[in-house]
């Protein structure tokens, strides 16, 4: 494996931090939900419309600005897509039409879909081939979905939906950090939409990188499922009341700050392929834990489930970049976005099932998903990793920095 220079830690921080003002955006409308059924009086059919606009079109876009990554340099689009992200839901509270709110989210899911595939790209520049550095990048979009509710909560339980406009905080402070972390890459984020994208060396592995997005599939089938119904599920098993369903999900999410960090230390040490199959072999177990395992137990298996679905979560990306190596954007938009819409589908499927039978019954086909996601892994190999590529100057960018001037 080829030794890699030590990271811009500086930029990497920053675009940390810009990733978790952008991802705020992902989770508010989620928040905004219970304000919009009892302001507004939506039936929670109509309300989950709001969530479904924004996430469908966000998951599905992104790919498609990918492509266009792919082709030209675009660093603008992070402090511009992160504007955007605040502005659609800052507007979504604004006014008492459904067609605005549907409108102003998807915008806001628009600028997610755009945000992501190049900000992927500069942070693997910026990370110059760490796992650990991309795995603190990973770690802030988590963080920042994990604030929304607290935000939301903040503003709109205080001043109601008309307050909404103050949601583009955020996004101010995240246009701030994103032409920061761009200046400390060495690329101006006034760079034109027509300024080619420097090619990668290397040959695309479209049969490796398909076997990935599949696993990829199954733990976003497996992490949507638990989301939407492990609260729920922890009030049956534990034998308690809301604060112990409370109590599941926060560890269940507690898994994002802990488990994307450790996993790129784990690559670091031991490789991605391995850490990733093994921690799909563990996702088995710890889902079959937490299925049919009653009492406090639960709890450490929602714990090791939490673990094995996010300590490859950072991996999945850099592993999508190295199979794509000509393709770093498409990969991006693939294994961030559209691998995540297609798994959110099977949660109605799942609550269907609940509803005919038991919740344990819709849950217990999630223990072999990741059983098929290790056999999606199992022949895939540690793809070539692509500092030269993602260290190379492009068109637009300044001078390389000395080791003494880079942070």
């Amino acid at each position: 494996m080829p030794t890699t220079r030590a990271p811009r830690t500086g930029p990497i921080t920053l675009l940390s931090l810009g990733h978790a003002c952008v991802d705020i955006y992902q989770g508010a409308v989620a928040a905004l939900v219970p304000f919009f059924v009892s302001e507004r009086a939506y039936t929670y059919a109509v309300a989950s419309g709001v969530v479904l606009a924004a996430s469908l079109l966000s998951s599905v876009v992104q790919p498609l600005f990918g492509a266009l990554t792919d082709k030209w340099a675009m660093p603008w689009l992070l402090p511009v897509s992160t504007l955007v992200c605040g502005a659609g839901v800052a507007f979504a509270g604004v006014g008492d039409s459904y067609a605005l709110t549907l409108a102003a989210v998807a915008v806001s899911g628009i600028g997610v879909a755009a945000y992501h595939p190049e900000a992927a790209r500069v942070a693997r520049m910026a990370a110059r081939g760490s796992h650990t550095a991309m795995g603190w990048f990973s770690l802030g979009g988590n963080l920042g979905f994990a604030a929304a509710p607290l935000m939301v909560s903040a503003v709109v339980a205080t001043g109601g939906l008309g307050a909404s406009p103050l949601l583009v905080v955020p996004a101010l402070a995240g246009v701030a950090l994103c032409v920061a972390a761009l200046r400390g890459v060495g690329i101006p984020a006034s760079t034109t939409a027509g300024t080619p994208a420097g090619q990668a060396p290397g040959r695309d592995d479209w049969a490796s990188f398909l076997r990935l997005s599949g696993a990829i599939v199954c733990r976003s089938i497996v992490f949507v499922g638990l989301s939407a119904f492990i609260s729920l599920y922890g009030r049956l098993r534990t034998g308690g009341g809301d604060v112990s369903g409370t109590a599941a999900l926060f560890v269940l999410y507690l898994g994002g700050a802990v488990g994307t960090v450790t996993g790129g230390k784990l690559a670091t040490r031991h490789g991605r392929i391995p850490v990733v199959q093994w921690s799909y072999a563990l996702t088995v177990l710890a889902v079959a834990g937490v299925v049919f395992v009653p009492g406090p137990l639960f709890y450490v298996f929602v714990a090791l489930t939490s673990a094995g679905l996010y300590v490859p979560f950072s991996l999945h990306v850099t592993l999508g970049q190295d199979y794509l190596p000509r393709r770093m954007g498409t990969a991006s938009g693939i294994t961030l976005g559209l691998t995540v819409s297609i798994g959110g589908i099977a949660g109605p499927l799942i609550g269907a099932v609940a509803d005919a039978t038991s919740l344990q019954t819709a849950l217990a086909p999630l223990i072999a998903l990741p059983a098929l996601g290790w056999v999606l892994l199992r022949p895939l190999n540690e793809p070539e990793m692509l500092e030269t590529a993602t260290d190379r100057p492009s068109a637009t960018a300044r001078p390389e920095p000395t080791a003494d001037s880079a942070s």
